[in-house]
């Protein structure tokens, strides 16, 4: 009985270190997309306040 609660335990540990490895994938990808998506954002941001003039961020510079 013993070894077959030991192969249970094991398996919930390897379980449990496959949802987190995945979690690590996950976040990583997040925090990549959150870059390409913040690098977006400040371009489109520039392309705005130089067509409009205005500056829009109210970072003291248009562009």
């Amino acid at each position: 009985m013993g070894l077959f609660w030991d192969l249970i335990q094991q398996s919930e540990l390897d379980e449990q270190k496959g949802k987190a490895d995945s979690l690590e994938e996950r976040v990583a990808a997040l925090e990549t997309e959150l870059s390409s998506t913040k690098t977006l954002l400040l371009k489109t941001l520039r392309v705005l306040e130089e067509r409009s003039g205005q500056d829009i961020d109210n970072d003291g510079e248009i562009g």
